[in-house]
């Protein structure tokens, strides 16, 4: 499973995730606008860091949400696919490759990851949350699993007056991960054939 796979997962989770009790006001925030956060619409530049701290791979393209359980990634550059959930199920579309990937939610993404994404946990039952402060226009908030098994170390979120701004994964192999939003709407109204998938023809399918 690829590493965009994972992270596009997880932010889809955290958003998906319902908030519990209020703390201090960078996580108070945070919790706020995961609670108020119902669709989501923003384009986006993911960035891949070695453990050199050099970038390997830059993509672009736009993501959808609508909650409960259903998101949207297309990647449009520098090649283009397509990861579409919905209905507990994940469809990952390498157009290049002519092949689609089906998979269960759960086995898409990480144990963890894909427990938040279903709703059923919630981040203080599953994360340590602790402010970073400011950097640049965003404010950050860091995610440390409290599963020790975890997939990865930490989450960071950047939040931009209210709003999702960025999000940084480290993982356990060195690799960091790192997302900038723009263009960002929150609670648009979306058509429900965004969430639909539909194998072109011609292109092979697997599923698991």
């Amino acid at each position: 499973m690829s590493k965009i796979t994972i992270f596009a997962g997880l932010i889809a989770m955290m958003l998906f995730n319902a908030p519990g009790h209020a703390e201090d006001k960078p996580v108070r925030q945070l919790k706020a606008f995961l609670k108020n956060t119902k669709s989501l619409t923003a384009d986006f530049k993911q960035v891949l860091i070695n453990e050199a701290g050099n970038p390997t791979q830059t993509s672009y393209g736009v993501f959808y949400l609508q909650r409960p359980g259903k998101f949207r990634w297309d990647y449009l550059k520098p090649f283009q696919q397509q990861i579409v959930s919905t209905s507990g199920k994940v469809w990952f579309y390498d157009t290049d490759l002519e092949q689609v990937t089906v998979k269960k939610l759960d086995e898409s993404v990480g144990s963890t990851p894909a427990l938040l994404l279903s709703g059923e946990i919630s981040l203080d039952d599953n994360f340590t949350m602790e402010h970073q402060g400011v950097d640049g226009d965003l404010m950050w908030v860091k995610l440390l699993p409290k599963n020790q098994e975890s997939s990865f170390k930490y989450v960071l979120i950047g939040l931009n007056n209210d709003s999702l701004g960025g999000m940084e994964l480290s993982d356990n192999f060195g690799q960091l991960t790192r997302i900038y939003f723009s263009n960002v709407i929150l609670n648009p109204p979306l058509k429900q054939t965004l969430f639909e998938f539909n194998a072109p023809k011609g292109v092979d399918v697997f599923s698991d």
